[in-house]
């Protein structure tokens, strides 16, 4: 008898073994290897072979390419344009992630009424909700028009024959996890499963220049659920952010093909949905007094100005020192905590020091190094900061503070905001009413405290 032949596939990143492993050697994560049925290794094989019998394209000179002419529309909403880089490109395959709650659908829902607003035809595609239930949001999102088209179906060649016969402007898939593919012998969500639907719908994209926004769910450390493999086929990849808890959204772009992925969209959730925000002003501090442990500073969001407070709350350890931190990075917290010990001579290997970012915002900006020893140390002393300071800098591990990039552009944010006085590493270039304190390194921030 011959041989049976076994395969293990890893459901987080695709990764195939003949033999089973406890960890994947690919992405490292546990328990993930799953045995494939004789079915599914007869799929892999005839679908590499068919793959493997296409017609060859000669290479030419880049020379002698053409360039894509990318046109762009808008979605209807100043915020998703800007993340997307000015508009919605023709021919895109965009997927947006999020926890649950955070507003995925309701965004993608608001979007394709405007399109269809704008005589448009979108196409809605769901596997989670009835046609009443999404009937029932568009109606608070004010979202009702002939030209959008729902179509609450999981199966993909249902969903291919639809859109090849009508000739739709918009496609959105809510969600990429729920659709199935009759060809691929696999549940619904499985990493076989994930892959060729998307392959799929990269074709339509690309071949009928339909753009198409899918919906991704998260594991619970926030990446996309199923295989890395899916947000390399996509054009575009967008994260949601924030507090669910909160009525401010924040929409992260992480891959752009089509434009920068430094920007950053803002939304405010209410009872007509997930609106554009209409203003920064205040949204993550309190500018009417500021409690001991509490300072602003103004990190660059993209092109985009904004301040924020950064809380600290420094109180005597029982035992092991604790070091915790709310939208800041903790290993950077405890880089700062460290140098201010060498530095400043602070026992705060006794202290447990925790640190929170205002607004449910995440922060990677290294200019709000100096904002978070001033907030340290403010807690510390149990000294209230002036409510007109806010601290720019970022700390080296010498304990230099250096200079940050676009200071211009931050100081004219904070002169608009009603602020007199900033803390800064260097003295600005251009002409400000800003009364700047230069700090070059940290010893010296204890004289502004």
């Amino acid at each position: 008898m011959a041989k049976k032949k076994t395969l293990f596939e890893c459901q987080s990143c695709g990764f195939q073994s003949p033999r089973w492993m406890g960890k994947c050697t690919s992405c490292n994560e546990w328990e993930s290897m799953i045995e494939l049925s004789t079915e599914q290794i007869k799929f892999l094989k005839e679908t590499s072979s068919s793959s493997s019998t296409a017609v060859l394209q000669k290479a030419k000179p880049i020379t002698q390419i053409e360039e894509d002419n990318i046109t762009r529309f808008t979605s209807g909403s100043r915020e998703l344009d800007l993340v997307l880089g000015g508009g919605i490109v023709p021919g895109s395959l965009t997927l947006i992630g999020g926890s649950p709650g955070v507003g995925k659908s309701t965004l993608l829902l608001k979007i394709a009424g405007n399109l269809a607003r704008a005589s448009q035809k979108v196409l809605y595609v769901s596997g989670e909700e009835s046609a009443g239930q999404i009937k029932l949001r568009a109606n608070r999102l004010e979202a009702n028009h002939d030209n959008l088209y729902l179509l609450p179906e999981i199966n993909l060649s249902t969903v291919i024959a639809e859109i090849t016969n009508q000739n739709y402007e918009l496609i959105i898939i809510d969600s990429i996890q729920t659709l199935y593919s009759e060809e691929t012998p696999s549940a619904p969500g499985s990493v076989t499963q994930v892959r060729t639907i998307t392959f799929d719908l990269m074709r339509i994209a690309k071949s009928l220049h339909i753009p198409i926004f899918i919906i991704g769910h998260i594991t619970k450390d926030g990446s996309i659920a199923g295989p890395r493999v899916l947000e390399h086929m996509v054009d575009t990849v967008l994260y949601f952010e924030g507090d669910t808890n909160s009525d401010l959204r924040l929409l992260r772009g992480f891959k752009n093909r089509f434009g920068a992925t430094n920007e950053v969209g803002i939304f405010e959730m209410n009872k007509e949905g997930l609106n554009d925000a209409k203003s920064m002003a205040g949204k993550f501090f309190n500018k009417e007094k500021l409690q001991s442990g509490s300072a602003l500073t103004v990190i660059m969001e993209g092109s985009r100005p904004i301040i924020i407070e950064v809380q600290a709350l420094v109180s005597e350890s029982y035992g092991h020192a604790k070091r915790s931190s709310t939208g800041f990075d903790n290993n950077r917290l405890g880089m700062l905590l460290a140098l201010l010990e060498k530095k400043l001579d602070l026992p705060l290997g006794t202290y447990d020091v925790f640190i929170n970012i205002s607004g449910g915002i995440k922060i990677n900006d290294p200019s709000a190094d100096l904002a978070i020893i001033a907030a340290i140390l403010s807690s510390y002393r149990n000294r209230e900061l002036s409510s007109e300071t806010l601290f720019l800098g970022e700390v080296s591990l010498t304990g230099e503070i250096r200079e940050v990039l676009g200071l211009s552009q931050r100081l004219k944010e904070i002169e608009t905001q009603g602020f007199t006085k900033a803390v800064i590493p260097n003295k600005p270039i251009e002409k400000t009413k800003i009364k700047c304190f230069v700090a070059d390194e940290v010893s010296k921030v204890v004289e502004w405290m």
